[in-house]
């Protein structure tokens, strides 16, 4: 398994021959600090970042890789880890170990990655749920856009932010081997992280520059507060002016306990939103400004496209790590990487129609 440092830093233990040393030669040739090939300086861009190696003073024989702990700036994680490519062996493998991979997964080939586990916090709960690999072998080709999509709900609403940020990130990858004939890679992953604790996935709609950069109107909330992604906004009253009072139900007092020691200072009761009378923007169109006439029975179902169907505009703000891990089988090549290649379009695919849907 994976270890921690002191540092902060996590340890892979190399593998035996030939695996571990050509995952360590891989490492080394791209972090190589004479390395000016610009094809494998950008590469770095995509990869924890490599610290060496390091052994343990109480068992100098054995080597693990330092690499950079790609969860630690979140504080609820969300891991999902992806094999990409067409084939889960690499050009050397045996007949035996041919059979043995394909028969693990048939559908490899034809979709182009399988997804090997996932860890989701659920806000609701203050917990996290589990999956295998034995998870992501079960999806067929009808399944797998759910089977992806649950890694993104946190047990109010889909995390659209961060499918989108994903998906930005893995066409900048695709760009890369687009442009690349050096390298071929076999059982490689990608791993995804994104912040799943409600702490990291407020907006604060009142910031100015915010709402001048990303385009969003004017007025939606008022005095800094912070709109928060959840369902469970009820409408107390409104007056003359607009104002709506809306309170949190009591279903979430565990999701605001989280925000207890960060924002002791601040008055979590109670929100007040501030409705103006707002134009029209092109950036709101599925979620049209809330003005009085929506306070008759349907301001919930506003509020809660707000909260959860954050426009494109803002997406890329989500925090999410899209890095490719896991490289005892790459080798040298001299034409594009087709089977990485396909599977990385295919996942782009089905990420855009959870996202579409």
């Amino acid at each position: 398994g994976i270890l921690q440092h002191p540092d902060g830093t996590v340890l892979k233990q190399l593998q035996p021959p030939p695996r571990g040393p050509r995952e360590l030669e891989f490492y080394n040739k791209v972090y190589d600090s004479e390395c000016c090939d610009s094809i494998l300086l950008e590469l770095r861009e995509y990869l924890p970042k490599y610290f060496g190696v390091w052994s343990p003073p109480t068992a100098p024989n054995d080597t693990y890789l330092k690499l950079e702990d790609v969860t630690c700036k979140f504080n609820k994680p969300c891991i999902m880890d992806v094999k990409i490519g067409q084939k889960s062996y690499d050009p050397y493998a045996s007949a035996e170990k041919i059979q043995q991979q394909v028969s693990k997964y048939p559908l490899m080939e034809e979709i182009g990655f399988l997804v090997l586990g996932m860890r989701v916090y659920h806000v609701s709960s203050d917990s996290y749920e589990t999956q295998n690999q034995h998870y992501g072998r079960s999806l067929t080709k009808e399944t797998v856009k759910d089977g992806i999509s649950k890694f993104f709900h946190n047990g109010y609403c889909l995390r659209k932010d961060a499918i989108a940020a994903s998906i930005q990130k893995i066409e900048k990858i695709l760009e890369w081997f687009e442009g690349q004939k050096q390298l071929n890679f076999y059982a490689s992953s990608l791993l995804f992280v994104y912040e799943g604790s409600c702490q990291a996935t407020t907006v604060r709609l009142s910031d100015v520059t915010l709402a001048e950069k990303r385009g969003m109107p004017k007025g939606l909330l008022s005095g800094g507060d912070i709109l928060e992604y959840n369902n469970n906004i009820h409408v107390i009253n409104s007056t003359e002016n607009g104002k709506i009072e809306a309170s949190v139900s009591k279903g979430l007092s565990k999701f605001y306990a989280l925000h207890k020691k960060a924002y002791s200072k601040r008055h979590h009761s109670q929100l007040s939103l501030k409705v103006e009378n707002l134009e029209q923007d092109n950036v709101w169109k599925s979620s049209t400004c809330i003005t009085q006439e929506h306070l008759n029975g349907n301001v919930i179902p506003q509020l809660e496209k707000v909260f959860c169907h954050m426009p494109a505009e803002i997406k890329e703000s989500a925090n999410v790590e899209v890095r490719m891990i896991d490289f005892a089988h790459v080798f040298p090549s001299n034409t594009k990487d087709e089977g990485y290649i396909y599977g990385l379009k295919n996942l782009i695919t089905v990420l855009q129609n959870i996202l579409d849907n």
